[in-house]
């Protein structure tokens, strides 16, 4: 026990008592959960569709500089009176035409953009499926954790309820002897009691947590936590100005948000292209005939039109205004999203340190409570002390037992998100 407390007190990785999960229940590490849970979460399966969709558009307008537009028609007419059908060259009431058509933009300020604009939507949709994967991985590490401490909590509570009962039968024995008054049976009856209505909220809490994890990750029964290391976080290994610069470099948000400023600036270049003729080459080839397929008389054109627009009742000028907006929109929430940087990163990292630090301090404090209890019940049952001292002894433990439980799962909890807002895995092996 010393030594245990001495190693608290250097700060050496801890090991972490963890209850087997149930081996009647399915259960999955956390590395699984992860991967499991992105498949199934709404909100990523969302975002992973959006960087297929910012694909094809960065595909079409990389393709608009080489393949022009083409359409092809076919039309069968039958007309009350019969005309001169030039594709057989005689009056006919029957017509059938086939036509197909090319437009390709030889110049068009818009197409230029477009490549800038989709480029920057591309990035941005796929920083935002990045933060969404890492939004994803906290919340199931979060209910795979809730397993873990309702599990440990469980154990404490049935640990306080044998300890409840072992008092009880003590205090029952002395009062029937005479050493102590009835009243010491009667405060340990309502130990006792608190005990199992503590126990019955512990297991409510366990079995809603299971059930929880198997929604996170698709599966509609209540799924089991394992654990695979036992070993506590390391540290860090970063100062602040080192985190910091790695979330401005690498944190999805912040890619996200610049990207979405150079979409915004190419949008309103796109806008602005407007004010300037364009440039189109066409073909198109049109064969007549009476019948079905149609092979009479066939006519090719091309046509080189150059359009210029010169108002538009005002719409070219509200979507460029419109443009500016969401440009200044877009600078404002980056700049935003960068002075909080220095806060967000600073605070999550002290409260990683800060969990660490809870860690041994209420490991100290359990080895000081055990300490305390062993001795207090020994004096009990000497005659040394009252039932009171007794149960604040108990009352103390179990509340050390319980924060050593719930300050172990925080520290992982804090590392989690200290690494969605820097965009960095600290505990690689979680992920394995």
């Amino acid at each position: 026990m010393i030594a245990f407390a001495a190693a608290l007190l250097l700060q050496v990785p801890i090991p972490v008592r963890i209850a087997p999960p149930d081996s009647s229940l399915p259960h999955v590490t956390l590395a699984e959960a992860i991967r499991l849970a992105t498949g199934v979460d709404p909100a990523y399966v969302r975002a992973a569709g959006q960087v297929d969709d910012a694909e094809w558009g960065r595909r079409a307008a990389v393709l608009a500089f080489i393949i022009p537009s083409l359409a092809v028609s076919l039309d069968a007419t039958r007309y009350s009176t019969a005309f001169f059908n030039i594709g057989i060259g005689a009056p006919t009431s029957n017509a059938v035409n086939f036509r197909a058509n090319a437009i390709y933009e030889l110049i068009s300020v818009r197409k230029i953009t477009d490549l800038g604009f989709t480029k920057a939507e591309l990035e941005a949709s796929q920083a935002n499926a990045e933060r969404q994967k890492f939004q994803t991985a906290f919340d199931t590490e979060n209910d795979f954790l809730n397993v873990l401490v309702s599990r440990e909590l469980t154990r404490v509570a049935h640990s306080r309820l044998d300890r409840a009962q072992e008092q009880f039968t003590v205090a029952r024995a002395r009062v029937l002897s005479g050493a102590a008054v009835q009243t010491d049976s009667l405060q340990q009856v309502l130990e006792l009691t608190q005990a199992r209505l503590e126990v019955l909220r512990q297991d409510l809490a366990l079995k809603v947590a299971r059930l929880q994890l198997g929604r996170r990750i698709g599966r509609p029964v209540a799924v089991d936590a394992q654990v695979t290391d036992s070993m506590l976080p390391p540290d860090l290994g970063y100062t602040d100005e080192q985190l910091i610069q790695l979330a401005l470099e690498e944190a999805p948000q912040y890619r996200q948000a610049r990207a979405l400023e150079r979409s915004a600036s190419s949008a309103l270049k796109g806008q602005k292209g407007a004010y300037l003729p364009t440039i189109n080459l066409t073909g198109g080839f049109t064969e007549y005939d009476s019948r079905f397929p149609p092979s009479g008389q066939g006519v090719g054109s091309v046509s080189l039109i150059v359009t210029w627009p010169l108002w538009d009742r005002g719409q070219r000028e509200i979507a460029v205004q419109q443009a500016k907006t969401n440009l200044n929109v877009a600078r404002a929430v980056s700049a935003d999203l960068e002075n909080a940087a220095s806060r967000d990163v600073t605070r999550a990292a002290e409260a990683y340190r800060i969990s660490r630090e809870a860690v041994s301090l209420t490991q100290l404090q359990l080895v000081a409570a055990q300490e305390t209890f062993r001795v207090q019940e020994l004096r009990y049952k000497s005659g040394a002390n009252t039932i009171l001292d007794l149960l604040e002894a108990q009352f103390q433990l179990t509340r050390a037992e319980s924060e050593a439980v719930q300050s172990v799962y925080a520290l992982y909890l804090s590392l989690a998100g200290l690494e969605a807002i820097t965009g960095q895995e600290f505990l690689v092996e979680r992920n394995q």
